[in-house]
């Protein structure tokens, strides 16, 4: 017999959590914080079950928008529960059992030593004998994330990032009595039907909405994100109330949003989508991605590129827009090698012959109009190593073209497929399903040639249609569970790549950042932050950026032209700085002072990469709204700050930073960045900020602060 009084407490120096194991009913997490951290307890009913699954005949207890509640949730059982440590991992595992379906539930939670941050994945298993049609699956529900004052709740406010094509990454606030009122007075009630849900769809895992949400609390600051890491648009989250007490619950794939469903037969496993949630006791959201940058850089796969940080140029961008040929590109490696440039990336367009590059993709064969002469594209291969950079092409694996000999060589089940008919999309487009064995070795084998034969050392993976709701590979399977075996066929297919070529440098593009996620993220060295044009539209992006990627995978356009002013160079120039200088534009007909300003930009980036790898983002100004007209992004290292300012628009010349980190301390204060700028500032070390003078606008300018005394107690 369990104690009925008995509590699992795990974690450590950063992190603990509590788990009541109640004999009559199921094991629930009842506290996630700080140690030491003083919280009111949530109210008796307020935790929900560890684990909350529907079945087509097992649905919830309370109808509503939420998926909550559940029948089996509440009638899982604690069986056993073990605790280890991998490495600089803390793990927890706890089984739960329902003895009349057979259903077992393995919650694994992972927290790497020293962050406040947890992982959480669910194992279910059938140890029944009778088939169980999952509808859904929580990957983590945590309904403790505030405590039983009911005036908590009034301070709450909702996080989360509307992510659109030229738009990325526009964080939002709400209070969550919006969508959580209260609704008692004379009479109390715990639980209503509606609560705030966020959803993606398709195959775009962020497009719409960054696949994270978050709560934090307005006085004290204490803050809650959580990311759920699926490379596929099949996710969702939750957050509301439930007995004057927050919760969220986060899932993969479910009917409700998706038309997911699962039959789990007799002895076979399911295993939930993996996520993530990570808490900052006080600091507000700036505290919350600091820990979630730190998580995301012990998570992701070790690879080179993450320490050399080099600068890439593509041809693409404000440049060649898709129109490579021999005559074009050898300036421009001329004029990308003079820059600075460590990569030379030729985009889109190098395998047509036609006019139509978008209908022809899939062989990936070099065009002999756009590369003529004997060595054919070789000839511009060679070039860009002869200027000591590194050859990159730009592919997207999982298109192929109507246009495309592919697209009759490969079977049919081979692409997605929706009622036996093969699934076009976007004007031209078939999708490869890689779970099918032609699929993959399709791919592998254009892989292995440009980069096994040609000796290409970097591929952008781009991904521009989405082919809806998913793919059956027979009648019964539901879409959506066809999309998620393809979504973990191509982790699998990439993980294959970089163990066959480990120093292969891997972008992550869809249309910019409709595919911004850390499944992929956690493999893929790179990722397109937009397609953004406007220079003056991209500075939100650039800034919020780390919010969705460290900032050393966080990929930025800078593409200046010669109708820019100088402020303009320096402006595109400095939003690139502070993570990956992705430069383009037409630099052979820059004048010799733009040419300057590109060339600064680049040796001051190489002189502070070091720093980036290790920082950690925070935002002076607070989180970009898309029409500021001023724009702040920090990152920081226990010894430098370095601080990207942006004046847009408008009068205001002067604007104060807030500093918190460096409170009480004395502060030497560089222009980094354009040397020619007319910046000033002034520092306040009791009010710790930065006077910061901008005199013209548009302009932008990169600072450097350095701690020369520690801040005063």
């Amino acid at each position: 017999m369990t104690d009925p009084l008995e509590t699992i407490r795990w974690g450590h120096a950063a992190l603990e959590l509590e788990i009541a194991l109640d004999e009559p009913g199921p094991p629930r997490l009842v506290r996630i914080g700080a140690p030491g951290e003083k919280t009111a307890a949530p109210r008796p009913a307020a935790p929900l079950p560890l684990v909350e699954v529907t079945t087509a005949g097992l649905g919830r207890y309370w109808s509503g928008r939420h998926l909550v509640n559940t029948v089996l949730g509440s009638r899982l059982r604690h069986r056993s529960h073990h605790a280890i440590r991998d490495g600089d991992w803390h793990v927890l595992t706890v089984d739960l059992h329902e003895p009349e379906t057979g259903l077992t539930a393995q919650a694994v939670y992972r927290s790497p030593d020293g962050l406040p941050v947890l992982r959480s994945e669910v194992l279910l298993r059938n140890e029944g004998d009778r088939t169980l049609h999952l509808e859904s699956v929580g990957s983590l529900v945590a309904g403790c994330l505030t405590g039983g004052d009911p005036a908590a709740l009034d301070g709450a406010e909702l996080l989360w990032a509307e992510n659109e094509w030229f738009a990325e990454c526009r964080w939002q606030r709400r209070p969550l009595r919006v969508s959580s009122p209260e609704r008692g007075g004379r009479f109390h009630t715990t639980a209503g039907r509606s609560t705030r849900v966020v959803a993606g769809q398709g195959v775009w895992s962020s497009c719409g909405r960054l696949p994270m949400g978050g709560l934090t609390e307005r006085e004290s600051g204490r803050t809650w994100l959580w990311q759920i890491e699926h490379n596929g648009g099949g996710w969702r989250w939750e957050c509301g109330v439930r007995d004057d007490t927050a919760y969220a619950a986060l899932y993969g794939p479910n009917a409700a949003d998706h038309g997911w469903r699962h039959p789990l037969e007799p002895g076979t496993e399911f295993r939930t989508v993996p996520v993530a949630l990570a808490l900052a006791a006080e600091g507000g959201p700036d505290g919350a991605f600091a820990a979630l940058t730190s998580y995301r850089r012990a998570t992701r796969r070790p690879h080179p590129d993450h320490r050399r940080l080099p600068v890439i140029f593509n041809d693409y961008m404000n440049c060649l827009m898709g129109d490579p040929t021999t005559a074009k590109l050898l300036p421009l490696v001329e004029a990308a090698a003079e820059a600075g440039a460590e990569y030379f990336v030729i985009d889109a367009g190098w395998y047509d012959d036609g006019d139509n590059w978008w209908s022809s993709v899939g062989a990936w064969e070099p065009s002999a109009s756009r590369f003529p002469g004997p060595n054919g594209i070789h000839e511009v291969l060679d070039r860009i190593r002869e200027r000591g950079m590194v050859p990159g092409l730009w592919l997207e694996p999982e298109a192929v073209g109507t246009n495309s000999p592919v697209a009759a060589s490969l079977p049919e089940e081979a692409f997605f497929r929706r009622d036996d008919r093969r699934v076009e999309e976007g004007g031209g487009r078939y999708h490869l399903d890689l779970r099918h064995p032609a699929a993959r070795a399709h791919l592998d084998g254009v892989v292995d040639r440009l980069v096994g034969e040609w000796g290409i050392g970097y591929l952008k993976l781009d991904h521009n249609t989405d082919p809806g709701s998913g793919t059956s590979s027979h009648p019964a399977e539901a879409p959506a569970a066809g999309l998620l075996g393809h979504n973990r066929a191509q982790l699998d297919w990439l993980d294959g790549i970089l163990d066959r070529y480990p120093d292969l440098v891997l972008e992550n593009c869809a249309s910019g950042g409709m595919r911004m996620d850390y499944a992929l993220l956690s493999r893929l060295q790179l990722q397109s932050t937009s397609d953004q044009q406007d220079l003056l539209r991209y500075a939100p992006i650039a800034a919020a950026a780390p919010t969705a990627v460290t900032p050393e995978q966080g990929a930025v356009w800078a593409y200046p032209l010669p109708e820019d002013s100088l402020d303009e160079v320096a402006f595109t120039m400095a939003s690139a700085l502070l993570g990956r200088i992705h430069l383009s534009g037409r630099l052979t007909e820059l004048s010799p002072e733009a040419r300057d300003l590109v060339h600064e930009a680049v040796a001051v980036h190489k002189s502070i990469r070091a720093d980036l790898r290790e920082a950690v983002p925070a935002w002076p100004l607070g989180l970009p709204n898309w029409e500021d007209p001023w724009i702040t992004l920090a990152l920081r290292t226990p010894d430098t700050t370095y601080v990207t300012a942006w004046r847009r628009t408008g009068e205001e010349t002067v604007r104060d930073l807030d500093l918190p980190h460096l409170a009480g301390a004395d502060v030497h204060v560089e222009v980094l960045y354009p040397a020619s700028s007319r910046a000033g500032t002034v520092w306040r070390p009791d009010a710790a900020e930065l006077a910061l003078t901008l005199p013209a606008a548009p302009s932008a300018v990169l600072l450097r602060l350095t701690r020369t005394s520690p801040e005063r107690s």
